[in-house]
């Protein structure tokens, strides 16, 4: 093919959707909610599922929870009204089985278009109902006996309102038939290809959108065919040069060099009452010296719990204080905020340094007295989202510090490092979390990222023994719990609703909080939710530390940031309703102290096979880079970063647990591809991002 020819083929995929038969501009809008604009979108918009439309099942031998395509005749029709609308229609077939067809939305003409007799070819997914096998609103169409099956698996694609699977089927077939060849088609240098055994793209395209009558199902729906795992690599490839590049424009800006002489840094190291980990002492000195350049630190510090990041983070902000810059520190929720204040108020006011507070909360001349310290060169600020928002301006902003950075997206990150472009430079960026993130996670999430880890604990910090109890013991739950506070410890009850709800079989806050103080007379039992006032809130969890409430029930606001050592006995209820980095982290907050500590796990029975492996896993092993790996395995990466809802890090066909294998030669592709072919590399975020592009104007 001469270079003409390649280009015109490049074009079918560049060229607009609304060049395709049938798309006009009403379509063509639906289309772009999905992140379709250009004919290429539609060829790397890839099946979620397959559905097997190339046999018949025998009605006898349907099994529920199972899909199935079944093809019988009509044998009788029923619609009532007694309860709610509903169409009934009874299908038997050769093998003397019936199965019944429900319909709750249905129309007249529908009716009428059934009448027994009728040959009916049905899909839809199979349950046992009183009178046996049921479909509920199966797709189907009349036939003639003898009609031809399809002759590939039926595709299932993403869609949304509007734009129903037929549509979107013939709409991929047409673009699929502008798929230029693979000299055309493929971004990555043969050589390159050639060296880690990449087979052909348009053969892995056409397998993975037609699937051939031979086709492995059991590789295709666990997304292991060869041609899913080429895909996957790409599209791996993408995620991992779109945040190079990402770093790349962020460290192509020019920040303030903090070489201080440490002055400050000492004053508080002697003021405290414990010494610095190794693991700490490390990672400090990775921090300082990236705060001696002048390009600005992109640094992750992951840590399990307790294991000392905000002092870290501390001594990185009296770094930034000492060469006259201000430090701001931004946490996800008020409560991790405020804890995060107490704390560097108490170490840093000493050394005459004034922490501002800002958060959404803080209103009316509260909030124009921080505004104005802020502008006017308060050294030390922590907040919330607050920090972000228009009208927070900086005097000279040195050094951002984002706690649980897996809550906020890259751009609420960048948009607080916008606020320090004092003198043209951007503040260096420290981003904290206490939710261990495996390896192979950390490889592709942030890849944008230099990743440090407190990998080891403060000595006098106990094993907490973790146990699992059925609700019908809860009896023995609360008199365990009122042996430890006679022996002058104190507790957590972690609830995970605030008021009573008909769809979640959990108990209330406020209903165990009533439940607690009538079981518990003789001790003080305090109450803590995310709706409570905050200085009602901070009153609680100060009386908690002071020792003057005995047990502490809360909802999981007090995941993170609560420090109460003589804490040691922590309730779960309805763990079984909780990932494992969320109880992991509630865990944390016993076992602080030098006294043996305890979980109890309450879960409600019966246990799904998830929650049970969950529930293992918690008492198995206390190690949370353990727990991560396999909170990966079992909930997935945009679960894992809590990113589900910000479009981050949700592939189409890549999976970062099953596919970690790939991720090595990801980055020395990537890598080289980003340094010997950057406009390849542009081209391939642009075909795999599309109009949806996350990374731009970074």
């Amino acid at each position: 093919m001469n270079r003409t020819e390649a280009s015109a083929s490049d074009d079918n995929g560049r060229a607009p959707v609304t060049t395709l038969k049938g798309v006009g501009p009403a379509l063509a809008a639906t289309l772009g909610k999905l992140g379709i604009a250009r004919v290429q979108d539609l060829w790397f918009h890839l099946p979620l599922r397959y559905e097997d439309r190339t046999c018949i099942t025998p009605i006898r031998e349907l099994v529920a929870g199972q899909p199935a395509q079944v093809e019988g005749v009509v044998e009788a029709v029923e619609s009532g009204f007694r309860f709610r609308a509903q169409l009934k229609v009874a299908l038997g077939d050769a093998s003397a089985g019936t199965v019944l067809l429900r319909f709750f939305h249905f129309r007249r003409a529908q009716i009428e278009q059934l009448p027994p007799g009728t040959r009916l070819r049905c899909y839809g997914d199979v349950r046992m109902g009183a009178q046996g096998p049921e479909m509920i609103h199966p797709q189907y169409q009349r036939v003639r006996e003898g009609t031809p099956l399809e002759a590939r698996l039926t595709p299932v694609y993403p869609a949304s309102g509007g734009l129903g699977q037929k549509r979107l089927r013939t709409l991929i077939g047409q673009a699929l038939e502008r798929l230029p060849d693979d000299c055309v088609l493929e971004l990555i240098p043969e050589a390159l290809r050639q060296d880690l055994g990449l087979g052909s793209l348009r053969e892995a395209l056409l397998t993975v959108h037609r699937p051939p009558p031979g086709a492995d199902l059991s590789a295709l729906a666990c997304g292991t065919h060869t041609a899913q795992q080429r895909l996957a690599f790409e599209e791996l490839l993408t995620q991992h040069i779109g945040l190079r590049q990402l770093r790349a424009r962020v460290r192509s800006h020019r920040a303030p060099v903090l070489g201080a002489t440490g002055a400050l840094r000492e004053k508080l190291l002697e003021r405290l009452p414990f010494t610095l980990t190794d693991a700490q002492q490390r990672v400090s000195r990775e921090i300082l010296a990236d705060l001696g350049q002048d390009r600005p630190m992109l640094r992750l510090v992951q840590g399990d719990v307790g294991s000392g990041k905000t002092v870290v983070a501390a001594l990185a902000a009296l770094t930034a204080m000492e060469c006259g810059w201000q430090a701001a520190m931004m946490a996800p929720t008020e409560l991790l905020a405020e804890q995060h204040r107490a704390n560097l108020r108490a170490w840093l006011e000493p050394l005459g340094i004034e922490v501002a507070w800002l958060a959404g909360k803080v209103q009316g001349r509260a909030r124009k007295h921080a505004l104005q310290a802020l502008s006017h060169g308060a050294q030390m600020v922590v907040g919330t989202h607050a920090l972000m928002q228009q009208g927070v301006v900086f005097d000279r902003l040195g050094l951002v510090i984002i706690d649980e950075q897996h809550r906020f997206g890259v751009h609420q990150r960048l948009a607080l490092r916008d606020k320090g472009g004092a003198q043209d430079r951007v503040p260096h960026q420290l981003v904290l979390t206490a939710t261990p993130i495996p390896r192979t996670l950390a490889m592709s999430a942030y890849a944008d990222l230099d990743v440090s880890a407190i990998d080891e604990l403060p000595p006098g910090r106990t094993p907490v023994q973790t146990v699992a109890v059925s609700g019908s013991r809860r009896g023995e739950v609360i008199e365990r719990l009122r042996v430890a506070c006679a022996q002058g410890r104190q507790a957590y009850w972690v609830c995970t609703l605030i008021e009573e709800s008909d769809q979640l079989a959990a108990q209330a806050a406020e209903v165990v909080h009533a439940e607690l103080q009538a079981a518990l007379p003789d001790l003080q039992v305090g109450l803590v939710h995310g709706r409570m006032k905050s200085r009602d809130r901070h009153a609680v969890m100060q009386a908690f530390k002071n020792g003057d409430v005995a047990v502490l029930v809360a909802t999981t606001v007090i995941e993170v940031g609560v420090d109460v050592p003589n804490a040691s006995l922590m309730v779960i209820e309805n763990a079984e309703r909780l990932g494992l980095a969320q109880l992991h982290q509630l865990r944390g907050r016993v076992g602080r102290g030098n006294v043996a500590s305890s979980c109890v796990l309450l879960y409600h029975p019966p246990l799904s096979a998830l929650a049970r492996e969950r529930l293992g896993v918690m008492r198995q092993t206390c190690d949370g880079f353990r727990i991560a790996e396999k909170d990966l395995q079992l909930r997935g990466p945009g679960e894992v970063l809590g990113t589900r809802q910000t479009g981050r890090m949700e592939f189409r066909v890549a999976d970062l647990a099953r596919d970690a294998h790939l991720l090595p030669a990801v980055q020395r592709l990537g890598d080289a591809l980003l340094r010997d072919a950057p406009g390849q590399a542009e081209r391939l975020v642009q075909r795999w991002v599309g109009s949806s592009a996350r990374y731009a104007d970074a």
